[in-house]
């Protein structure tokens, strides 16, 4: 890695490429800063401290702590990322986004722009809803509706605003920039998060002690790691022969590649959506005044991750099987509208292609359908590992860090999807092909 690096700072282009995109990230993390006029910063972190459970922190983990901070980038990109989500499953759904989508090059641009006008309008409903539900109990220490006015409009520009440095990234820097700005955010909680890791199993204990604390997070961390760059680059390859044909007078086809299915098809998204699910319920009760106390408020400690793998209270780890369920349900779930076998069966049948041994048409598609179907449920069981290692750790020795499982997916994720397309411009900027032979 460290080798392309190098090598990408000789070209000029590459270099100018990454140099934006560290100056754009400057910029996340400087507005991440500014506070939101008319309101007090105290506010959220006091609330946020008052909290048992986890439902704002994974929140906040992707906003990099801007929301606790009340900062304008305090709604971040999550408006643009459920905006991308909505579109997905719509594109679905509604047919003329379907055909929008197969429309080529113009019908992405048109389902690109709907996205940004979701964006904007999640964006503007989200500081409406937090200004309403957290102004009047203290967010905004003189509350009116100039002032209340003001707050939704900053929180609303901020988000639109981080989008706007996304697609800027994208098309002028390296990497997908929604991605990118995602990352930096999550990474911006890491030296907090290893700073509370020392203060609780390394600060004050003996050399033995605190040596063996240290190489046990260390190794934890490097096997996670590990764990999720295996499970991104996991393939499954299907070989595809076509078959030899008459174009004039020359033969052509009768060349063989293959399909290549990856394990973790859905990447992190299955994590996300079953996070999210889970913290609905204590979210609502924290903004209701639910008691936590009763029957009710078990069945929610129970949901939250916080209490999994407690010792002291292992009832509540029941929690564990629902969010296991949810993780591979939406595996399949995400993974069949995003991979269709039918599509790929009939467009291999019309181009001459066939797999080996199988009949093209509804053979075929049984066949991926049956392939997809079991490397589906290895990379959702996969992901389930490697989320619930840090949930793990924190129930049972009080390890507990903001960057959790799905914010390692994430920056591993996106550090080797960058890396392949600073490699892929290189490669295309220095291959000279057969006319310098």
């Amino acid at each position: 890695m460290l080798k392309t690096l190098r090598d990408a700072f000789k070209v000029k282009d590459i270099r100018e490429r990454m140099l934006f995109t560290f100056l754009m990230l400057l910029v996340v993390r400087f507005g991440s800063q500014l506070p939101v006029p008319g309101v007090d910063r105290n506010y959220l972190a006091n609330w946020f401290a008052n909290q048992t459970g986890d439902a704002f922190n994974f929140f906040s983990a992707f906003t990099g702590g801007s929301f606790e901070k009340m900062s304008i980038f305090a709604l971040n990109i999550t408006p643009y990322i459920t905006s991308s989500i909505i579109m997905q499953l719509l594109t679905i759904a509604i047919p003329a986004l379907e055909e929008m989508h197969k429309d080529g090059e113009e019908g992405r641009k048109k389902i690109t722009a709907i996205t940004r006008y979701v964006t904007v309008g999640l964006a503007l409903t989200e500081s409406l809803a937090m200004t309403i539900g957290f102004g009047r109990q203290g967010l905004i220490p003189d509350m009116n509706f100039l002032t209340g006015l003001t707050v939704i409009a900053a929180m609303t520009a901020g988000s639109t605003f981080l989008m706007w440095i996304g697609e800027q990234i994208t098309e002028h820097g390296v990497g997908n920039g929604i991605s990118i700005v995602l990352m930096i955010n999550i990474l911006s909680r890491v030296p907090a998060d290893m700073a509370s890791l020392y203060e609780s199993f390394i600060k004050g204990k003996t050399l033995a002690k605190g040596v063996l604390a240290g190489v046990i997070i260390l190794a934890v961390i490097i096997i996670t790691i590990v764990l999720v760059i295996l499970l991104s680059d996991a393939t499954r390859r299907i070989p595809v022969q076509y078959a030899k044909k008459m174009q004039g007078r020359k033969m052509v086809g009768g060349q063989s590649t293959f399909i290549p299915l990856k394990v973790n098809t859905a990447g992190v998204i299955p994590v996300i959506f079953a996070s999210s699910l889970l913290s609905m319920p204590s979210m609502i009760a924290a903004f209701a005044g639910i008691s936590q106390d009763g029957v009710g408020g078990k069945i929610i400690a129970s949901l939250s991750q916080n209490n999994w793998f407690s010792p002291s209270k292992p009832i509540y780890s029941i929690g564990l099987i629902i969010y296991i369920a949810l993780i591979i349900a939406f595996a399949y779930f995400y993974t069949s509208i995003t991979f269709n076998p039918i599509e790929v069966a009939d467009n291999m049948k019309k181009q001459g292609g066939f797999i080996p041994g199988i009949r093209p048409g509804k053979p075929t598609s049984d066949y991926l359908n049956k392939i997809l179907n079991y490397i589906v449920l290895i990379g959702a069981l996969g992901l389930t590992v490697v989320v619930l290692i840090p949930i793990f750790f924190n129930g049972v020795f009080g390890a507990y860090v903001s960057f959790g499982g799905t914010s390692i997916i994430i920056i591993v994720g996106v550090v080797l999807e960058t890396i392949k397309q600073i490699e892929s411009q290189m490669v295309v900027r220095n291959y000279r092909g057969f006319l310098s032979e």
